[in-house]
């Protein structure tokens, strides 16, 4: 088996589209959740990174919410592997879908992460569980611990979501601060610091 080939994030922007969701200026091996997508013929490559020893997932969703959502996931068993999986989200449930539209798979579980790279068709045959990607969809970010290779629930209660839907057809790199980098970009956030910063200059009376 060859060696799994290093996510490259200099390509982000320019020859394939990526989403960082971490600390700032992280990259596919930092990160908290790292994901690029982009088209080969008439396929989309996808590679796929995060910071668990479990699985890591990329839903297609009509909305921003988890419910009828097709979901590729990437899984690290007991046996050290890592296996591309389709689920189909019922409400909060992720069901096992025995179609599974990956080709081309490879995964690695290294430095305690679980990193993959699949492709699957641009175009499919109408059904319900998996989705045309030349259509534009939000995208659902998860990741999460596993038990004998069976995916449990994510890590964080509000996975990341894409601000808008995605097409395949656009490539943007594209950093989402985690939570512990969002402190203080809140508008009330900022309005506090500038209350404070305004009573510090005028003293107290």
């Amino acid at each position: 088996v060859d060696p799994f080939a290093k996510i490259r994030v200099d390509d982000c922007g320019k020859t394939k589209g990526c989403f960082r969701y971490g600390k700032p200026g992280c990259n596919a091996e930092t990160c908290d959740y790292f994901l690029s997508y982009r088209r080969i013929g008439a396929d989309v490559e996808f590679e796929l990174s995060a910071d668990t020893d479990g699985w890591v997932a990329v839903g297609f969703s009509s909305d921003k919410k988890m419910g009828g959502d097709d979901v590729m996931a990437c899984v690290h068993d007991d046996n050290g592997r890592v296996r591309i999986q389709h689920f189909y989200n019922v409400g909060q449930w992720a069901k096992e879908i025995q179609r599974n539209p990956a080709r081309d798979e490879e995964g690695v579980f290294e430095n305690n992460r679980v990193t993959c790279r699949f492709k699957r068709p641009v175009y499919v045959p109408r059904e319900e569980t998996i989705v045309d990607l030349h259509l534009s969809w939000y995208y659902l970010f998860a990741w999460g611990p596993a038990i004998q290779g069976s995916i449990t629930r994510h890590d964080i209660d509000s996975p990341p979501v894409s601000e808008r839907v995605v097409s395949i057809y656009k490539y943007e790199d594209i950093f989402m601060p985690s939570a512990a980098y969002q402190t203080f970009s809140s508008p009330f956030c900022l309005l506090l610091i500038v209350a404070l910063t305004f009573y510090l200059l005028m003293g107290t009376p």
